[in-house]
């Protein structure tokens, strides 16, 4: 099996986020998440309404498998 072709669980997800938001973190000035945590956040979102505990790599966009990728 490929990495591709590999499923991300959310275990991994809710890490890059966690990755992204201590990398940059927001503040007074700036109280959103940052972009790659931002895009990690709406698959994050998603796969705890539709009760999925993975997603296939292949299903996440660009920006978030980028997001993904540089906090692993």
């Amino acid at each position: 099996m490929n990495a591709q072709s590999e499923p991300v669980s959310i275990a991994q997800i809710e890490a890059a986020i966690n990755f992204w938001r201590e990398r940059c973190p927001a503040d007074a000035q700036n109280p959103s998440l940052c972009a790659p945590a931002r895009a990690l956040a709406d698959v994050y979102g998603l796969m705890i309404y539709s009760g999925k505990t993975s997603v296939a790599r292949a299903a996440l966009s660009r920006e978030q498998a980028e997001a993904l990728a540089g906090a692993e």
